[in-house]
């Protein structure tokens, strides 16, 4: 069963590159204080990721700062070497935006958004999403219904921030 708004973000283990090296860090604390806007994606370098949904929040994550968002994270499930590279080729890391690899899953899975991109390759994926997380709670909850960038793009969140 997939989360809700009300319900608090799962805390599971995921890691981040620093220093070149993978650290594990848990969303529960990466997410659970202040308010803070997740968004998921499918697959890191892939096109509609890298073309549409990433690019909004790097170009337009100044004008979520500015309505007191203190965290922006992008999870997909990827290892913490290919996140970090593409939140780099991407100005990611310019804006602070915490580029988070679920390798495993684990995330979407505790999120209950996951789907089987295997017909296309991918394997077990993310659904591609956005929240936005007050203290931990999820306030706002934009799922795909259907593959795109829409109701989980920035300029979507912007709106209900």
């Amino acid at each position: 069963m997939a989360v809700a708004v009300g319900d608090k973000v799962p805390d599971v283990a995921v890691q981040i590159l620093r220093d070149g090296k993978p650290e594990t860090v848990q969303t529960g604390e990466i997410l659970g204080r202040g308010k803070a806007v997740l968004f998921a994606v499918p697959g890191a370098f892939t096109p509609g990721c890298s073309k549409l949904h990433l690019p909004g929040y790097v170009q337009r994550g100044d004008e979520l700062r500015a309505k007191g968002v203190e965290t922006i994270a992008c999870v997909s499930v990827n290892d913490a070497w290919v996140m970090d590279a593409w939140g780099e080729a991407q100005g990611a890391h310019d804006k602070n935006i915490l580029m988070l690899a679920d390798g495993n899953g684990a995330f979407a899975e505790a999120m209950g958004l996951v789907f089987d991109g295997s017909g296309v390759g991918l394997g077990t994926r993310s659904q591609r999403y956005a929240a936005v997380i007050d203290d931990g709670i999820i306030s706002e909850l934009e799922v795909e219904p259907a593959p795109g960038v829409d109701v989980s793009s920035c300029d979507n969140i912007l709106t209900k921030i």
